[in-house]
């Protein structure tokens, strides 16, 4: 089992803390393996502790349906006079799960930990009954040097490739890197998330319309556009459908964790746009099964891997507005900004104005930066940073 360290150290704070831990995400990023190196840590830390472990994946645990099924469960299950710590995988498929963990938070005697793959999980009812007393902890696919250390690869450009064809979904370690492979494996990964985590959860009937969506929103990835445009396109299409329909199912997409929504923000005046977003996949070889992996979308696909790399590390990331002008990613962390701009290559002087260009109409004193796929020669233009995607993807940030 690799180590994935930055989740362990994430969680180590709050082990054997009357609060609940929350590893949320899409399906299949690992979030049950990064729970299990918990258990690993924690059994040498507490050797006496007891680890009750609950799967609602595996049919062993049907039985347990409800808040008052889960209370009973580890009443039966949990042993007095030492610690004895919960692991739920998959939480949200327990019908108000919220209030049996309240129950559960007010025995000392119980850590609690659980996944979940819905977003709305950790809204509504759970933040008002357990408001201050849960910490959610995002999980993702694999990093870029994750996807080094899992496959075993060394950091150079022929790598990077496979990273932005295939992705980082862990399980992909046990395959070979072979498109027949990878994609079938994806494909399935993607079916299980539109029909358990948005058709059956939402009880949606028009699943024709669903992926028609998911393949436009594929090859839109990073296009600014609104709910009303896509359905203008549609209509074009002729497919009927209206606004509020394609809110609520892009709704249900997000909250799956398969893609995720980008607003817009006025850099100057700070002001969110209600109107005009982008969209990025949580994983970018689940984008190129849908829309198939191609060169003319080299710059969607490097534009999609720079946005996880941010929100890997910590940031909350907008597109940014300064005028006519679009500045690709604002980036904030701890009270600091990043501005970013991608594109495939720095090829012409047009380009060259374009990218460092918008960046210059910042008159804040944050960092900028541009990255792409090519050298740029002095590495700085006007004093903005240009960095190679491979090297962006290896940082800290």
């Amino acid at each position: 089992m690799i180590i994935r360290e930055k989740y362990l150290n994430k969680v180590k704070p709050f082990i054997q803390k009357p609060i609940i831990k929350v590893f949320t995400g899409q399906r299949r990023v690992g979030k049950s393996y990064i729970m299990r190196q918990t258990i690993q840590q924690i059994e040498k830390k507490d050797k006496r502790g007891k680890i009750i472990y609950i799967n609602k994946e595996n049919v062993e645990f049907n039985s347990i349906a409800t808040s008052t099924d889960l209370l009973e469960y580890i009443s039966q299950h949990s042993t007095k006079g030492i610690r004895n710590y919960i692991f739920i995988d998959e939480i949200q498929e327990i019908k108000d799960f919220e209030k049996g963990m309240r129950s559960l938070l007010l025995n000392p005697a119980y850590d609690l930990y659980c996944t979940g793959s819905n977003a709305n999980m950790l809204s509504g009812e759970l933040s008002t009954l357990l408001s201050g007393r849960y910490i959610e902890i995002p999980v993702y696919s694999l990093s870029y040097p994750e996807f080094l250390i899992f496959h075993g690869l060394k950091n150079q450009e022929a790598s990077m490739k496979k990273y932005l064809k295939y992705g980082g979904m862990p399980f992909l370690k046990h395959l070979e890197l072979k498109d027949e492979i990878v994609y079938d494996y994806l494909k399935g990964i993607l079916s299980s998330v539109m029909f358990r985590d948005v058709i059956l959860r939402n009880e949606i009937r028009n699943s024709a319309f669903l992926e028609n969506l998911i393949e436009f929103l594929a090859d839109n990835t990073g296009q600014l556009f609104s709910a009303r445009k896509i359905s203008e396109y549609l209509k074009s299409q002729r497919i009927q459908i209206t606004t509020a329909q394609i809110i609520k199912y892009i709704h249900y997409l997000t909250s799956s964790f398969l893609i995720n929504k980008v607003q817009r923000q006025d850099i100057v005046g700070k002001k969110i746009f209600e109107i005009g977003e982008k969209y990025y996949f949580e994983d970018v070889g689940i984008r190129n099964t849908i829309s198939n992996y191609k060169q003319t979308d080299i710059g969607k696909i490097i534009e999609n891997v720079v946005y996880k790399h941010l929100k890997y590390n910590n940031f909350e990331v907008r597109v940014g507005q300064t005028g006519p002008y679009e500045i690709d990613f604002v980036a904030e962390k701890q009270g600091e900004k990043l501005y970013i701009q991608t594109c495939y290559l720095l090829h012409d002087q047009a380009t060259i104005d374009r990218e460092f260009g918008n960046l210059e109409r910042i008159k804040d004193n944050y960092p900028k930066m541009v990255i792409s796929m090519d050298q740029f020669t002095g590495n700085t233009f006007n004093g903005i940073q240009h960095l190679q995607l491979r090297d962006f993807l290896s940082m800290e940030l």
